[in-house]
């Protein structure tokens, strides 16, 4: 956008050599402009997957006495805590197995 509004200026309103000047830094700045968003895009890694959920956090929403059912980010899960876990209860995820969480309680 910086480069298109110098170039408009340097045709019609900057004199002749101080436009190709102002065009210069303009096409400058927009070059570095996108390698730091093209680098700052590509400093973390995609965390996606089930594996994120290790050491999370989780409501438990059924009994898990041992088989019951968690609520993680939003996604009920199904879940196995060998402890025993009541309802409305904050367990950590240790594993998965599949489809299912292994739980234990905090």
């Amino acid at each position: 956008m910086l480069f298109v509004i110098a170039v408009i200026l340097a045709v019609f309103v900057v004199p002749s050599p101080w436009g190709l000047v102002l065009v210069g830094v303009a096409a400058v700045i927009e070059i570095g402009e996108t390698f730091f968003w093209i680098w700052l895009s590509q400093r973390r890694r995609v965390k996606m997957g089930a594996e994120t959920l290790l050491g999370a956090r989780a409501n438990v929403v059924t009994p898990c006495r041992p088989d019951g059912q968690v609520r993680i980010q939003g996604e009920l899960w199904r879940a196995r805590c060998d402890e025993g876990a009541d309802p409305g209860e904050t367990v950590r995820v240790v594993e998965r197995s599949g489809l299912t969480l292994l739980v234990e309680r905090e």
